[in-house]
């Protein structure tokens, strides 16, 4: 509420508003000079709590989205322009792709300065292309435990493994300092990238929040907290943190000069006067970003009704009947000005099974069989018409729509609701009712139950009770475990859970993103499974370096059924979601690879104005 402040108050009228809108010091504010430009504030609802905001570190989508907004990536992907385009950030055009995609030259624009903090003492500290080369290097120290090294590893950068390898053997600490042929400082602002792997797709990388571009004084300054003391060139710095409950963002004063050239958008004619008003506007135009954490739908829906939000980040299912009946906008709604985003978001939602779990990993034919009846038995299109509330589609496969690989006509078991078929797969492997109990046992006549991890929120019970239900109907005992996001998210990368059910988004819109849920080098990273089988990481090596075309296509098709034969994980809906804004939300668009788009939007204080003496 505190942007409804900034607006002069000395009114009667005016103070009566804020009082009626709970503000805690509009007092305080109603003696700022009448004169004053106000101060604009964003607010949104995030319905997962951050796990922190070192960038190497993070995997889950809520804290990317807000370190994004605080750290630079040397490219972007354009907010407006579909499909969607790669273009620089902070550096001086695209980089330039050399030797058959295995050399790749990055020069950064000089006069990009970090946010001002105390580990500078006093100085303004700019940008330069060894921060670029240390910011890399951060994801092959050990210590670091770097959720997104795998992606890395793939195109082999030259020399780093090595490194690497030295630290772990000898247990000491990663040699930032030792040159490497991979990494070359050509000039103060220029990065020489020599990569093993012909990498067509590369560049992508740098696009990618887990390339936010850090200062070594801050990683060292702050040792073991890097992840509280966020320091970057971008838009915005975090002034406030209250742990799983408020995060606030401040403009950066060391931001540097941009301003607002997107095109029209074809894709979204309702935004086309937005755009056109926003022209030439310097960015950030936002002064200060809130972020709530709300995990529970409700309240978090009822709160983005009494305006206590501006953006509505990711409409709960259980209230889209009512926000958008046949998928479009309520007449209330629109009529009051809101506006809604309706997207597929590049996604998957899945259940793994941890494949070093004694009960359900394993690769022999019986620990295979209890995988696929277990997926047999899950109802996708009960579970996509009751919890999802419509707003999903059931999967096939593990690559989602909207990215390279995915194939539209692919029918598999991964998809399929057969109980009949899930009883007999037991029967037939010996996982029968050994002691009477009415129970299904394992072959050993030990007792079988499944333990699946979930959390507290409303929608995560609706599915967890669609999940006892089809398991009780083919008499396998489930128990569920709560935890909250950030918990089960540790202890899924430290492969302390049996089964866990989550949701993963693309970073770029290729399907190599997906296939890396199965690659087992990149276990305790992306593949919470943990599954490791040396022909599929073959497979995914291939790909990886081949150029778009029918043969890459082929492997990546490959590699799904090769996950539908062994079953890691039940590939469960591509899910669909609608962000709603308030009237006064300006130049709001969903871009599902640019994470940084706070400093995009604008608030319209006229229309907020008018909005609160109705």
């Amino acid at each position: 509420m505190r942007r409804l402040m900034a607006f002069t108050m000395a009114s009667t009228q005016g103070l009566a508003t804020a009082l009626l809108f709970g503000l805690s010091s509009c007092l305080a504010q109603a003696a700022e000079p009448a004169a004053s430009a106000p101060e604009k504030v964003l607010r949104v609802a995030y319905r997962q709590a951050e796990t922190g905001f070192d960038p190497a570190y993070v995997t889950d989508l809520y804290s990317r989205n807000i370190l994004a907004n605080i750290f630079d990536t040397p490219l972007r992907f354009s907010y407006l322009k579909r499909p969607y385009q790669l273009e620089p950030s902070v550096t001086d055009g695209l980089p330039e792709v050399l030797d058959n995609a295995t050399r790749f030259v990055f020069k950064l624009k000089p006069g990009i300065y970090f946010a001002d903090d105390p580990v500078f003492k006093g100085q303004k500290r700019e940008l330069t292309g060894a921060d670029m080369i240390y910011s890399i290097k951060r994801h092959y120290d050990p210590q670091v435990k770097s959720g997104h090294l795998y992606r890395l590893q793939g195109a082999g950068i030259l020399g780093l493994d090595e490194v690497r390898n030295a630290a772990l053997k000898g247990g000491k600490p990663f040699d930032y300092d030792k040159p490497v042929d991979g990494l070359r400082l050509l000039d103060r602002y220029t990065v020489e990238i020599r990569v093993r792997n012909s990498d067509p797709r590369f560049a992508y990388h740098f696009a990618d929040p887990m390339l936010s571009l850090v200062a070594r004084e801050v990683v060292e300054g702050y040792a073991g907290r890097v992840g509280e003391h966020p320091v970057g060139t971008n838009a915005y710095v975090l002034s406030q943190w209250r742990r799983s409950s408020l995060i606030v963002l401040t403009r950066n004063p060391n931001f540097r000069e941009l301003y607002y050239r997107e095109p029209v958008p074809e894709h979204r004619p309702d935004l086309a006067e937005d755009v056109k008003k926003l022209q030439g506007r310097r960015m950030p135009m936002v002064d200060r970003v809130e972020v709530s954490i709300i995990e529970e739908s409700q309240p978090r829906w009822l709160s983005y009704l009494r305006r206590e939000f501006d953006l509505l980040d990711d409409l709960p299912n259980e209230f889209a009947p009512v926000a958008i009946p046949q998928n479009k906008l309520a007449p209330n709604l629109a009529k009051q000005g809101q506006r809604a985003v309706r997207y597929e978001r590049a996604d998957i939602s899945m259940s793994y099974f941890n494949m070093e779990d004694p009960v359900v990993g394993g690769y022999t034919p019986d620990k295979i069989a209890l995988r696929r009846a277990i997926a047999l038995a899950i109802n996708l299109d009960e579970q996509v018409r009751l919890p999802r509330r419509g707003q999903a589609k059931p999967a096939q496969g593990i690559i989602s729509p909207g990215v390279y690989g995915y194939d539209p006509q692919l029918k598999s078991e991964m998809g399929q609701f057969d109980r009949a078929r899930a009883k007999a797969l037991l029967d037939l492997y010996g996982y029968v009712d050994k002691d009477g109990d009415g129970w299904r046992d394992l072959p050993d006549g030990s007792p079988l139950t499944l333990e699946y991890a979930t959390e507290p929120d409303a929608q995560k019970r609706q599915l967890a009770e669609l999940w006892q239900k089809n398991m009780n109907a083919i008499g396998v005992r489930i128990r569920f475990k709560i935890g909250k996001w950030p918990e089960n998210l540790k202890a899924a990368n430290a492969g302390r859970l049996q089964m866990w059910g989550l949701g993963w988004s693309a970073d770029v819109p290729d399907g190599e993103n997906f296939l890396g849920l199965a690659y087992g080098p990149s276990k305790g990273q992306s593949n919470k499974s943990r599954f490791d089988l040396p022909e599929y990481n073959r497979l995914f090596e291939q790909q990886h370096s081949m150029p778009d075309g029918p043969e890459r296509l082929a492997i990546m098709q490959k590699m799904q059924r090769m996950a539908v034969a062994y079953m890691p994980f039940k590939a469960e809906t591509h899910r669909v979601f609608t962000d709603i804004t308030q009237p006064w939300v300006i130049g709001y668009d969903k871009n599902l690879y640019q994470r940084d788009f706070w400093a995009y939007v604008d608030i319209d204080t006229d229309v907020l104005r008018k909005s609160q003496s109705q």
